[in-house]
C-alpha cells in the first residue's frame, strides 16, 4: 500500500519540491537539542523499545534462535521503511503546497495532524480522491490493527506468565484477552466524540510520551549492563547464537545508552511546556492533572517495586541490595555445561583418553546434559 501511494505521489505536480524539502533539511536545526530529543523518542516508538513487545515476541523463539541477526534485520527493515515512507508523504505534501501556492513548511505538520488533517486534505485534491482516500485509510487501519495485535499479545502474555497455573487452564487466557479488548474499546469510544481529539492529544502528550520510555530505558540498561552484567549477558547471547556480538554493543549497554537516556530525560523535563491543542487552546487544570496521572501511572511502578522488594527482603540494607542485584541462576549456560562434561566419563574431556574427534562425534548424537 505504501508503494502504491509512493508511485502515485511521485506523479503529482510539485512532488519534486516536496522530495527536495525532504532530502535537504536545514543544517542549522542540528544545533537544536530539541531535534535530537525528538529523533531519539521517535526511535523508541518506531522500534517499540521499552514497551515489552519485542521481549514478548522473542519469548516464543527457540533457545538457539539468532536474536542478534534478527535485531540487525529489524533495524534495517524498520529504518528503511521509514525512509521510503518519507518519499510518499513529502511528495504529496509538495503537491499540496503547489496547489495552495504556499511553502511546504506551512503544510508539513507533525503528529496526528499529518495523518488526519494534512494528508487527507491533499488526497481530496487528487483525481479519483475516493480511491486514494480508501488506499490511505486502509493502510492506516491495517497499521493500527497490526500494532494492536502485538500490544494485546504483550499485555496478555505478561499477565498470564505471572500466574500461569491460573490463566493456562481452559479458556481463561482467551477470556482475559476478551476483557482487555472490551475495556480498551470502551476507552476508545471517547476518541470518537466531539471532544475526542482533545482526549487523544492529552493521552498522546502525557501517557504515550517519550519521556516515560526514556525513564524506563534508564533502568533497563542499568539492569542489563550493571546488575546482570554486560559480560554475563554476552555469555548468554554467545550460548544462544554460538558467537559473541560486536564489542561496541556491550559498551552501549554499560555507558553510551544510559548516558544518552539520562540526558534526554532530564532535557525533556527542563524543556517541559504544558500541552496546548492546536497551539492555542489551553486545557483546564484538571486536564493537566489527569495527564500527569497517566504519565506517572507507568513510570512510578519502577521505584515502587524497588521499594517493595527492599522491604520484603530480609537483612541489612547492603545485604538486601546485594541479594536483589544477583542475576538469576535458573537458566544455566547450556554450551558451557557441555564443554565441562565428557560423554564417556565424569572427567573433563581434556583429561579423557578419547580423541577430540571421537568425543565430539559421540556427543553430537546425545542431548545436552540437564
Amino acid at each position: 500500500m505504501l508503494a502504491v501511494l509512493l508511485i502515485r505521489g511521485l506523479t503529482l505536480p510539485g512532488a519534486v519540491d516536496g522530495i527536495i524539502f525532504y532530502l535537504y533539511p536545514d543544517p542549522a536545526r542540528l544545533a537544536d537539542p530539541q531535534v535530537w530529543m525528538d529523533a531519539g523518542i521517535q526511535i523508541f516508538f518506531s522500534y517499540s523499545i521499552c514497551a515489552g513487545s519485542l521481549i514478548t515476541l522473542g519469548s516464543y523463539n527457540t533457545y538457539n534462535s539468532n536474536c542478534y541477526k534478527d535485531c540487525m534485520y529489524l533495524c534495517l527493515l524498520n529504518s528503511g521503511t521509514s525512509f521510503v515512507a518519507g518519499f510518499a508523504v513529502f511528495s504529496v505534501l509538495g503537491f499540496m503546497a503547489h496547489e495552495q501556492g504556499v511553502p511546504i513548511s506551512e503544510v508539513a505538520e507533525s503528529g496526528p495532524g499529518l495523518a488526519f488533517i494534512a494528508y487527507p486534505r491533499a488526497v481530496t485534491m487528487m483525481p479519483l480522491p475516493q480511491l486514494w482516500a480508501f488506499c490511505f485509510f486502509l493502510m492506516v487501519f491495517l497499521l493500527g490493527v497490526d500494532t494492536e495485535f502485538v500490544c494485546l499479545e504483550n499485555l496478555t502474555t505478561s499477565i498470564s506468565d505471572m500466574y500461569p497455573s491460573f490463566f493456562r487452564q481452559g479458556s481463561r487466557r482467551k477470556l482475559l484477552l476478551l476483557f482487555i479488548c472490551v475495556v480498551s474499546f470502551l476507552i476508545g469510544l471517547l476518541m470518537v466524540t466531539d471532544g475526542g481529539m482533545y482526549v487523544f492529544q492529552l493521552i498522546d502528550y502525557y501517557a504515550c510520551t517519550g519521556t516515560c520510555l526514556m525513564f524506563l530505558a534508564i533502568f533497563e540498561t542499568i539492569c542489563i549492563g550493571w546488575v546482570l552484567g554486560g559480560n554475563h549477558f554476552y555469555d548468554c547471547i554467545e550460548d544462544m547464537i554460538g558467537y559473541r556480538p560486536w564489542p561496541l554493543i556491550k559498551y552501549c549497554w554499560l555507558f553510551f545508552t544510559p548516558a544518552i537516556c539520562i540526558e534526554t530525560f532530564i532535557f525533556s523535563l527542563v524543556k517541559y511546556t504544558p500541552l496546548k491543542y492546536n497551539r492555542t487552546y489551553e486545557y483546564p487544570a484538571w486536564g493537566y492533572i489527569l495527564g500527569w496521572f497517566l504519565a506517572l501511572s507507568s513510570i512510578v511502578l519502577v521505584p515502587l517495586w524497588i521499594v517493595f522488594k527492599l522491604i520484603q527482603t530480609k537483612g541489612t540494607m547492603p545485604e538486601r541490595l546485594r541479594l536483589l542485584c544477583l542475576p538469576a541462576s535458573d537458566l544455566p549456560l547450556v554450551k558451557k555445561q557441555k564443554a565441562s562434561r565428557c560423554p564417556f566419563n565424569s572427567e573433563p574431556s581434556q583429561q579423557c583418553g578419547e580423541t577430540e574427534t571421537a568425543c565430539k562425534k559421540q556427543y553430537e548424537t546425545e542431548d545436552a546434559p540437564v
